[in-house]
């Protein structure tokens, strides 16, 4: 039944992170495409600027919950059908939950149901990373949150806590875990970054040319 397992491990993430809370929290409140409204992204921090707070605080808790949900589906299926612990470094099979998260960062930002225009990535990717291993987790929100109090900007915060995680998933791996599967591992989580980085290629722009809004600004 193994065979199951690794349907799972691609096809729930995707499907389930596909629900794009942002996108739903603005037709139920406007009727309107969030798609189409500010910045364009459908995500928690135009939904902050065109939505308002409440709006915002739905988006977070949806984004959070699925993501989460999905890693834990594919790590509960592996140990209950496959009989196989992915948290275990020992087993070989910790790069599954990477490929969870991956497919999870995917489902967020190419969406089935919303033709595949879907948001960013990042609190998809940050909740995911959660489960996955909160250590990592912890580091990537702090690198987060000090940058955007610094800077203001969600984008540079996002790209650099992104980048980060490509080389400290292996970091922890190899060194700390003793992980077999950290270079697989690693590979994945370098396909995370750079997804969540080429889909910031607009913001990095306008970071470059200093037009990029900071966060508070509200979308005009």
């Amino acid at each position: 039944m193994i065979w199951l397992c690794y349907i799972i491990m691609l096809v729930v993430p995707y499907l389930l992170a596909g629900i794009n809370t942002s996108i739903i929290v603005a037709r139920i409140k406007t009727g309107k495409d969030i798609r189409t409204m500010g910045s364009g992204n459908a995500g928690l921090t135009n939904t902050l600027r065109v939505l308002g707070k409440g709006a915002a605080g739905i988006v977070l808790l949806g984004d959070v919950a699925k993501a989460a949900i999905a890693v834990l589906i594919v790590r509960l299926s592996f140990l209950y059908i496959g009989g196989v612990n992915t948290m275990d470094p020992s087993a070989e099979m910790t790069w599954v939950e990477f490929m969870a998260v991956f497919m999870a960062i995917v489902g967020h930002c190419f969406p089935l149901y919303f033709g595949f225009k879907g948001g960013k990535g990042v609190l998809a990717a940050i909740s995911a990373i959660f489960v996955l291993d909160w250590r990592i987790a912890c580091i990537l929100l702090g690198i987060f949150i000090v940058l955007v109090a610094i800077t203001r900007y969600v984008s540079l915060g996002s790209c650099v806590a992104s980048a980060i995680f490509c080389v400290a998933a292996p970091l922890f791996g190899y060194f700390v875990d003793h992980d077999p599967a950290f270079i697989v591992n690693m590979i994945i989580a370098a396909f995370c970054g750079g997804l969540i980085i080429v889909k910031h290629k607009g913001n990095i722009q306008r970071l470059l040319s200093h037009t990029e809004k900071k966060l508070g600004e509200k979308a005009k």
